[in-house]
């Protein structure tokens, strides 16, 4: 017989044959391994957000990158060296991705620079402020890597409302509040036959008060907000339920409008309340999509913000699912301007929330004509987007997108159409019995 080793493995040839047999297995395993250690990151997805804001190209990948970006001139461009990433079929699918509208981007090549070395070239439009950065895994994302074109001179709403007024009113969609031909509204819309003050009034001025009012459509871009059963994202409905609002309190003599986003884009929470104190905003209101464990919850809600804490554990759990947005959406920590980044504080006084309160109920008391209530009194919890510490806010769960039939109404043009219409209708009844105090008018 065979002598037997101490670890119980036998000495002769047929031992010698299964240890050679283990070593090659070994030795294919670390082949493997090696492999995989060279590939790098495998890319997952690859989209562009473009907008009159920004525009946004993300790459999604299953692992960390290393990058680093310069700006050529003549002609302008971007480009991104990303070490860690071969080129493949779906990264090629960007160039394809740019549209000719696209405010920033002319066209995007990419080519192999070097072994496990893609560059990317961006051509330009106009000059850009980049932010260049990745993020980590979140939600139902992997790591992301994230393109930023900024313009370097932001558009101001402030001046856009004043451009308009010497434009002739253009035609527009009933259903998107949009154009019918042309670029892009601007953000702010008023009525044809207003006049703007461009002049501070005096103090004893006739120039008459127009009421400001801030239309946010929750979520967008990256940041698909909650999901329904048959895959309906709170992001589209919140956007469609904006611009019906938009299109009914436009032609109203005393009322001018911004929209805090006009398309499928992602704003980050501090920048939505920013836009509306740049504006000076009388009203806030944040439309948005509510969703639950559960499938047979149902309702409209209205809530305002807490100083002292959620009215209820499920008002808290929602105030937290609402404020993690950003960091679903993709917000650049090492770029996030410190003025905006205040508007977070807790600066909210009693006066703001208790005219939030009464501005959300008279809200509340519309959308009972139109939907069951989820709760019969406004809710309070920690918002990030109603922080203005001087505009009444508040924000709206027009109904469950978790609850299937819910869902169903939620994509139906009719129930978008009442949604509006009741929101609209408590705006104008709080203006009625609420007036803001006078100031100098923006016209």
């Amino acid at each position: 017989m065979p002598a037997a080793s101490s670890d119980g493995v036998g000495r002769g040839p047929g031992s010698r044959k299964r240890r050679r047999l283990i070593q090659t297995a070994g030795a294919l395993v670390f082949a493997l391994n090696a492999q995989q250690i060279a590939r790098g990151a495998t890319l997952v997805g690859v989209r562009v957000w473009p907008a009159n804001d920004y525009t946004r190209l993300t790459l999604e990948h299953d692992a960390p990158l290393t990058f680093n970006w310069f700006i050529v001139k003549d002609p302008l461009r971007l480009v991104v060296d990303i070490d860690g990433l071969d080129l493949t079929p779906q990264l090629k699918e960007l160039v394809g991705k740019i549209d000719a509208s696209d405010p920033y981007v002319a066209l995007v090549r990419v080519g192999q620079n070097r072994p496990n070395v893609v560059r990317m070239v961006i051509e330009l439009k106009a000059e850009v402020a980049p932010q260049v950065f990745e993020l980590k895994p979140v939600g139902q994302y992997q790591y992301r890597l994230v393109l930023d074109l900024h313009p370097t001179e932001p558009p101001d709403p402030l001046m856009a409302f004043l451009q308009q007024q010497q434009q002739p009113q253009e035609a527009r969609d009933p259903n998107t509040s949009k154009p019918v031909a042309g670029p892009d509204p601007s953000v702010i819309t008023v009525p044809p036959d207003r006049k703007v003050a461009t002049t501070p009034a005096r103090p004893d001025s006739d120039v008459k008060r127009y009421f400001t009012v801030a239309i946010d459509a929750g979520h967008g871009g990256e940041d698909p907000g909650a999901v329904g059963r048959r895959g309906t994202q709170e992001k589209e409905v919140t956007l469609a339920i904006a611009r019906r609002l938009h299109r009914m309190l436009e032609n109203d003599p005393d009322v001018r409008l911004l929209l805090t986003r006009e398309g499928d884009y992602f704003v980050p929470l501090p920048a939505r309340v920013a836009k509306a104190r740049r504006v000076q905003a009388d009203l806030f209101v944040s439309i948005h999509a509510d969703a639950w464990i559960k499938p047979d919850v149902r309702g409209s809600s209205v809530f305002a913000l807490s100083e002292r804490g959620a009215t209820s554990a499920a008002a808290a759990w929602l105030a937290k699912r609402e404020n993690d947005a950003d960091l679903i959406g993709g917000v650049n920590l090492g770029a996030h301007d410190v003025g905006i980044a205040r508007v977070l504080l807790d600066l909210s006084t009693t006066a703001q929330i208790n005219d939030s309160l009464l501005f959300g109920n008279a809200v509340l008391r519309e959308l009972e004509q139109v939907n069951t209530l989820h709760k019969p009194r406004v809710e309070q919890a920690g918002f990030a987007v109603l922080k203005a510490p001087d505009i009444p806010s508040i924000l709206v769960e027009t109904a469950f997108i978790s609850n299937p039939d819910e869902e169903k109404r939620l994509k139906d043009d009719a129930y978008q159409e009442k949604i509006a219409a009741a929101i609209a209708g408590g705006i104008r009844a709080y203006l009625k019995k609420y007036p803001p105090r006078p100031r100098n008018p923006m016209g």
